[in-house]
């Protein structure tokens, strides 16, 4: 069965609309992220990162950690990815920056990343009509409820108004084509 024979209503997952965020409020994402050796010695090849801290096991014993951490970049993009599902997916135009990022406690492979993400501020943008800038602090907890990281994040998203005169415009320029050969 194909969309055009199929009317049942559909819901596709989105994150959250412009207007929907509310300032102040603290957003949970769900589920954590356990993280493996494999993913922070992918990501730290990957990136071209050649720090021994990431790598070599037995060198970062002599260490003051005694054992390899996990890239602090990996870190960063885990919490941030954790958030996207329920914040940003399919609403955000763009990331505008990142500032105030800190990392308090290091994170080890086999650790568990839990983020939840703060809307600090928002505001209509001036230049882009439909959209609007939304400032987000995004905290990462290890399995202990230790703060692992955090980073204040602002970002272009788009209104929930915007996107219904784009399905509109959209619909429209889908009907106006299928009337040609009429």
């Amino acid at each position: 069965m194909d969309d055009t024979t199929d009317h049942r209503r559909r819901v596709e997952q989105r994150g959250l609309w412009f207007d929907e965020l509310e300032i102040g409020v603290v957003y949970v994402h769900r589920p954590g992220r356990t993280v493996s050796e494999a993913d922070n010695t992918l990501f730290t090849t990957l990136t071209m990162n050649t720090q021994a801290l990431h790598l070599d096991e037995a060198w970062s014993a002599t260490q003051p950690f005694g054992r390899r951490l996990v890239n602090s970049l990996f870190t960063l993009s885990t919490l941030v990815g954790l958030s996207v599902s329920q914040l940003t997916q399919g609403t955000t135009v763009a990331n505008l920056g990142f500032s105030d990022v800190r990392f308090p406690v290091p994170v080890f492979h086999g650790d568990t990343l839990y983020a939840e993400t703060t809307v600090l501020d928002k505001r209509l943008s001036d230049s882009r009509p439909g959209q609007g800038v939304v400032t987000f602090e995004h905290t990462a907890r290890n399995q202990h409820g230790e703060v692992a990281a955090v980073a204040v994040r602002s970002a272009l998203m788009l209104r929930s108004d915007s996107a219904s005169a784009s399905a509109s415009a959209s619909a429209s320029a889908s009907a106006s084509a299928s009337d040609v050969g009429r």
